[in-house]
């Protein structure tokens, strides 16, 4: 059986923040086929689907789909502020290689 995937408290309070649950919507977290190498991240606020993966913590909600479950298995989701500006991270483990955009990756 495959590890779901975390969200780390940062990432769920930046959540809180911005009001996603208030406004029922989650982050949704994604994997599509392109990018540079092969795969990339698509995250974006949305409205949950029924056959999601949901991670819920204080009323804020992450969700998953299922295609893109198997390719982010035992990843954490996180929320990343830095000089050049706050995003949310993945720290997949599935991995082999990855871009320097940071959102494009192979496996």
């Amino acid at each position: 059986m495959q590890l779901p995937p975390k969200v780390t408290p940062r990432a769920f309070a930046r959540l809180a923040e911005i009001d996603a649950g208030k406004s029922n919507h989650a982050l949704r977290v994604a994997v599509e086929g392109g990018g540079c190498s092969g795969f990339q991240y698509d995250i974006k606020l949305d409205t949950p689907a029924e056959d999601d993966l949901v991670l819920e913590h204080d009323g804020q909600k992450v969700v998953v789909d299922s295609v893109s479950l198997p390719f982010l298995a035992g990843a954490t989701i996180d929320f990343s502020e830095e000089l050049i500006g706050a995003r949310f991270v993945i720290d997949n483990p599935n991995v082999s290689s990855s871009c320097g955009c940071g959102t494009s990756f192979s496996m």
